[in-house]
């Protein structure tokens, strides 16, 4: 696949409802979800089962990117082909994730700021020697008493845009994921306001480092109530907070806006997108970089057994397809069953 623009890899990534895979997890978060099936979080495992997402059936037409980790982005199958070859093979772009996480924020405990400036440069030539075309950065915004505070959300949203421009250098587009964290008691307007807030910011700085905008995307969070909030709010009001505050602080420009699912269940994440693009009236495509609204049932289905692979893939498949379906505002409950 041939680009002539960081433009028209973006808007490839997105096209047809497709979506990203997010298959970044860091080792221990890996180790995490492999304890959830008691399966041994081991290189040759990890591989085995990314393996299985990306040559599953359901990665073609529905996936227009993986976002990889390191450890990943070098690795070969048992055939000795490279990960990054069958992905693309599939028909997606393979990406990869280049913070380095979190350290606190001028000494606060819940605060923090997202590392890893330092070497980008460097690490961003060799990803786009090894096959790289999109990269990911994640900046974590808190809610909470007197939080976010406006100097922890611009020292986010200018490592975002410091690190958007260093991508666009090397020929990748940035994914700028500016993530307000579902966890605590907030409201939803608490959650709009945090999320408006970093939104603006974010375009603020990508626009003073002279970042294109037409060559990247935005991975938000949706806008909605903290899980311990006593109100759950409805798809509707979900939908409807979330649509408002990308129009009254997004850029006609951006080619695509790909949510985080944040904690969503997989059928939550799918229900809220499919009402958005529903709602409709906006300039960019609204799709899905999901990780565990993609990979739970799969996980589950997997279990670390050669035999239940193909049930797997199926799993991921169907989460896949129903995705694709919610970024054209055409699933429904029905085809869940």
């Amino acid at each position: 696949m041939n680009f002539s623009s960081l433009s028209e890899i973006a808007k490839y990534i997105v096209a047809d409802g497709k979506g990203i895979l997010a298959a970044d997890e860091s080792n221990p978060t890996c180790k995490k979800r492999f304890d959830s099936i008691s399966v041994e979080s081991t290189e040759e495992n990890r591989r085995d089962y990314r393996e299985l997402l990306f040559t599953s059936e359901g990665m073609k037409k529905n996936i227009g990117g993986v976002i990889l980790f390191d450890e990943t982005i070098r690795q070969h199958s048992d055939s000795g082909k490279s990960l990054v070859e069958i992905i693309v093979e599939r028909g997606a772009l393979p990406g990869i994730k280049v913070d380095k996480g979190l350290q606190p924020f001028n000494g606060s405990e819940i605060e923090t700021l997202t590392q890893g400036l330092d070497d980008l440069d460097e690490r961003c030539a060799e990803y786009a020697a090894l096959g790289a075309k999109f990269t990911k950065w994640r900046a974590v915004i808190s809610i909470g008493q007197n939080i976010p505070s406006q100097e922890c959300i611009d020292a986010n949203m200018e490592a975002l845009a410091s690190y958007a421009k260093t991508a666009q250098k090397h020929g990748m587009v940035p994914i700028v994921e500016p993530e307000v964290l579902i966890n605590g008691e907030h409201s939803i307007e608490d959650c709009y306001d945090a999320t408006s807030r970093s939104i603006k910011s974010l375009f603020d700085y990508l626009d003073s480092y002279d970042v294109d905008i037409s060559g990247t995307i935005l991975k938000p969070n949706m806008v909605t109530p903290g899980l311990d909030h006593a109100h759950a709010a409805t798809v509707e009001e979900v939908a409807e907070a979330t649509v408002k505050c990308l129009n009254d602080n997004v850029p006609t420009e951006l080619p695509g806006i790909a949510f985080l699912s944040g904690g969503q269940t997989e059928i939550e994440s799918t229900e809220h997108l499919n009402m958005m693009n529903k709602i409709g009236g906006f300039p960019w495509k609204l799709s899905f970089s999901y990780g565990r609204a993609l990979q739970a049932s799969a996980l589950s289905a997997w279990l670390g057994k050669k035999e239940n692979i193909s049930a797997a893939q199926d799993a991921f498949s169907h989460r896949a397809e129903m995705n694709k379906l919610a970024s054209l505002g055409k699933w429904s409950h029905s085809l869940e069953e």
